[in-house]
């Protein structure tokens, strides 16, 4: 029954162990290495991330460290590799001396998780070490009388290796005399005895030297030597006898020093000096025999220095019992030390997270801390405790580590920061305490976005600032503390003139500084409008935005620009006719310029620069019209040349000058020989573009004549069948003549068709005289749509079509020239006094030149069609009703053609009413070009 009761409590006993050991190892989570000692600083040990099933980047964002206590670290974490590794060389035997398997633990903290791992890693031996003896020579006393068999303890080796590469063997050098036996101890200690085989004789031989060789198991073999010198005496057969072979004793820790532990006895039968025995230590580490010291006479054992059962709680002594006769015996001294409670308990901050927001749910973890008291048994047993008025408590984790969480809602606006304490208690008796303490700062949400000091911002900057400059700076201010109020200024993404904002300004994130990224034009943009973003460095970020207004201020940095007089593109020379009755003050011309600047920068004045004929022009300041300023004599020049300068008044000032040629002459043919000198640098492309000139000129009139002759065609036939209606219908007699206006009109355009064509070819004299009639300088007034069409003259005569002659055109007008009011300029009025407007900007300006050059052949002839009334190109309705076709200077009196000297004049276009080249006045040079 007995036996059946003590089988179930065995049953109920290994389960219950098997239980806690499954629970156990769930809680440490314990991961085990082995490593070879005497490896290299960093050698590899495991794969620590995989183990822990983590990605090696992750060892550093996780926080992974190794906790351990009190010892140096051993080994490292690589956070790159994630794999443990040596910290530096492991010697196993000083690590666990003769301790094996030799294991060091610690733990491994993932931090983020607040998990601690278990990590046990066994250093296993290599054969690094060699057996070595204590002694060089070791020396042997024999008595010559004593019997074969007789054995003699030696000198061991020692050998720090463990298994296999610990002392495995002796050999003793051959001799006749001797031969070699090993004994081993329970503890697997190896100890060498010399055997007598044979007696000893000290007549024959008094001294025998013997080599012993220990060996170890190793791969290399390793081995040491002692040389053994054996001397023969006479009559000592007796060796000292010790009472005990083992001696053990427990002691307390906290002994105080000179306390004798035991005493050891060992006697020898022999007597006189053969009886007297010697006491000593035989084989300790240094580090023991420092804590006791033995009488050498009586072999008493006392404390020479404190114990510390920290530090060892067990000490192995062995003492040797030698007599006067040589003879030797061996015992040993087991101390176990005892553990008392001296240690007070330490606690350790293993990982702190302060400062804590204070919106941290319940439960957050605020501090991991580890207790640990040296002590053992209940001396060992810590509990912890805190204050009870704190929002936290301590809660119970793996080995002696305890988590500090919250307890209770935080509020920083009641309490900013705790002082916190900490008591450990151990369980000894009396109880020994620690406090630790430290502080928790509850740090602030971010609740409050960064504003400006104003809603809006502006400021000025002149235009061709250096890129890179300082423009303007504005600052943000966030009521929150440390990152939450840590202000990153940004400009708001956007673009402008089609370009990227961020092109034109840039932004200093940290001191709200903006800066020119290029060079701003004030023509090209006055204003620029951003939007600046100031965003605190919370999480998540809150921002503000304010907006900034640049505007560009203007520099004179545009010269004036001469719209008229154009500078030709062909190399020719411009000229302006001056008639030689003009009265001082007639207007010859006027210069017209625009400055893209604007303010006092685009205020423009004119002034002569340079004449020919000093005196005799002068120059508006402020119109720019080129007037006579005293009347022409037949001694001055026929060509007079001019320099205008047209200058801005900025600061500094900018100006461009423009040559004028003036012909002194009451018509063109009279000038044409002196304007033939008016030449560019021979070009060897003139004679054949001049000919291209010449040919499209002529395909072109071909075309227009065509076309006309089509138009009179539909016109005949339309007024044929209306002399058939006539006839059959009683006559057109309420139709007003004007309404075949159009057949006139284009008799009218037909008549004025003819050119004057100046060719330099090869000799830049020839001239290609396209003939003209009388009338070709007419203009067709309104009376001459009033008349009767000259085609329905036929049927008042009652001739054929075809044989009824034209009817002659009337005699040319040749007074119809401008007159002084009417010289080109900008408003054609006498004196500088403008009735008119005239167009004030660059714009107005090249519409009003396009549509002067649009309508230069028709302008003349008086039938232009651009609206607005006879002889005003619809101009008047634009720039006033003083602006009329009079007021036009005729371009068609220059035509250049580029790249040559060549000049198309078209004699409608004599604009002092002279005779025309084909009219009576001129008929007999006409008559001679013709020849030519």
């Amino acid at each position: 029954m007995a036996a059946k009761t003590n089988r179930s409590n065995r049953t109920a006993l290994v389960l219950l162990c098997l239980v806690l050991g499954l629970s156990w190892e769930a809680q440490a989570r314990q991961i085990r290495y082995s490593v070879p000692e005497e490896l290299e600083k960093g050698s590899f040990v495991g794969n620590i991330s995989k183990d822990l099933g983590l990605e090696p980047r992750e060892l550093a964002e996780r926080g992974v460290r190794i906790v351990s206590r009190g010892r140096t670290q051993l080994f490292a974490l690589n956070p790159r590799s994630g794999s443990l590794v040596t910290a530096g060389r492991i010697d196993r035997e000083e690590l666990c001396a003769q301790s094996a398997p030799c294991l060091v633990s610690f733990n491994i903290l993932v931090e983020d998780r607040v998990k601690l791992f278990g990590i046990e890693i066994e250093v296993t031996d290599i054969n690094d070490n060699a057996p070595k003896f204590q002694a060089e020579n070791v020396d042997v006393k024999i008595n010559e009388n004593v019997a074969p068999g007789m054995r003699f303890p030696l000198l061991e080796a020692v050998d720090p290796d463990v298994g296999v590469n610990s002392l495995q063997s002796y050999q003793l050098s051959s001799n006749k005399h001797f031969s070699l036996a090993v004994q081993t101890h329970a503890y697997g200690v190896k100890y060498p005895e010399l055997v007598l085989e044979h007696a000893l004789d000290r007549e024959e031989q008094a001294v025998h030297h013997l080599v012993l060789t220990a060996l170890d198991g190793g791969d290399p073999l390793l081995s040491g030597t002692v040389l053994i010198s054996v001397t023969v005496f006479d009559a000592n057969d007796n060796a000292p006898v010790f009472t005990l072979p083992e001696y053990h004793v427990r002691v307390l820790e906290n002994l105080p020093v000179g306390t004798q532990l035991l005493t050891v006895t060992a006697t020898d039968r022999d007597e006189g000096a053969n009886g007297e025995v010697t006491y000593s230590f035989r084989k300790s580490p240094d580090t023991q025999l420092l804590k006791f010291q033995l009488n050498k006479n009586t072999g008493e054992i006392k404390l020479s220095a404190n114990l510390d059962y920290e530090e060892t709680d067990f000490y192995e002594l062995e003492i040797q019992a030698e007599d006067g006769g040589a003879y030797l015996a061996m015992a040993k001294v087991l101390i176990t030390v005892e553990d008392v409670n001296d240690n007070s308990p330490e606690v350790t901050i293993t990982s702190l997270f302060s400062p804590l927001m204070e919106d941290s749910p319940l439960g957050t973890v605020i501090a991991l801390l580890n207790v640990h008291d040296p002590d053992s048994g209940q001396n060992g047993q810590v509990t912890c405790s805190i204050s009870e008025n704190l929002p936290f408590k301590l809660e119970k984790s793996i080995d002696s580590y305890y988590r500090l969480v919250t307890h209770r809602t935080l509020d920083r606006e009641q309490v900013f920061s705790y002082n916190i304490t900490v008591t450990a208690t151990d369980g000894g008796n009396p109880p020994l305490l620690m406090e630790t303490h430290f502080t928790l700062h509850v740090a602030d949400i971010n609740d409050n976005p960064p504003t400006f000091s104003h809603i809006s911002y502006f400021t000025y900057i002149l235009e061709n600032n250096p890129r890179g400059a300082s423009i303007f700076s504005v600052t943000a201010h966030d009521p929150d503390s440390h990152e939450n109020a840590q202000v990153i200024y940004s400009l708001a993404e956007d673009t402008f003139q089609e370009a990227p904002l961020s092109s034109y300004i840039s932004i200093n994130s940290d001191t709200g500084v903006l800066y020119a990224l290029r060079s701003f034009d004030y023509e090209q943009f006055r204003d620029l409008q951003i939007q600046v973003i100031a965003t605190d460095s919370g999480d998540p970020p809150l921002s503000s935005n304010v907006s900034l207004s640049i505007f560009v201020l203007d520099q004179n940095d545009n010269t004036p620009e001469i719209l008229y007089p154009a500078l030709p593109t062909d190399g020719s020379t411009g000229v302006e006719l001056a008639p030689r009755s003009a009265e001082p003050g007639y207007l010859v011309t006027k210069v017209v310029a625009v400055d893209r600047d604007s303010g006092q920068n685009a205020w423009l004045s004119y002034r002569l620069l340079k004449a020919s004929e000093p005196g005799l022009f002068a120059v508006g300041l402020h119109t720019g019209e080129v007037r006579t300023a005293r009347a022409l004599l037949d001694r001055d020049a026929l060509k007079q040349s001019l320099v205008v300068a047209v200058q801005d008044h900025g600061q500094p000032p900018l100006s461009a000058t423009v040559t004028l040629t003036v012909a002194v002459a009451d018509n063109i043919p009279d000038v044409l020989a002196d304007l033939g000198s008016i030449r560019t640098p021979a070009d060897p492309d003139d004679s054949d573009l001049t000919l291209y000139l010449v040919v499209a000129v002529a395909a072109v009139s071909c075309v227009f004549l065509a076309f006309v002759i089509v138009l009179l065609a539909l016109r005949l036939r339309r007024w044929h069948a209306s002399r058939l209606l006539q006839a059959s219908g009683g006559g057109l007699v309420g139709v007003p003549a004007s309404h075949f206006v159009g057949v006139d009109g284009v008799r009218a355009f037909l008549q004025t068709y003819s050119h004057e064509v100046s060719l330099t070819a090869d000799s830049r004299e020839s001239h290609v005289i396209f003939p003209q009639p009388n009338y070709a300088d007419t203009l067709i007034s309104q009376e001459s749509c009033g008349k009767k069409d000259p085609l329905s003259l036929l049927d008042d005569s009652k001739l054929p079509v075809e044989d009824t002659p034209l009817v002659p055109q009337a005699p040319p007008n040749t007074d119809w020239r401008f007159s002084q009011t009417q010289r080109p300029g900008t408003s054609g009025s006498q004196n500088g006094d403008e009735t008119g407007t005239w167009p004030n900007n660059q714009f107005d300006t090249e519409m009003l030149q396009a549509m002067i050059l649009a309508s230069a052949s028709e302008a003349a002839d008086g039938s232009s069609t651009l609206g607005g009334g006879a002889g005003t190109m619809g101009l008047s309705a634009r720039y006033g009703p003083q602006f009329t076709l009079q007021h036009v200077p005729d371009y068609r009196q220059n035509v250049y053609i580029p790249g040559s000297n060549a000049t198309l004049t078209s004699a409608a276009g004599k604009r002092d009413g002279k005779a025309p080249a084909g009219g009576n006045g001129n008929k007999k040079k006409s008559g001679k070009k013709e020849k030519k």
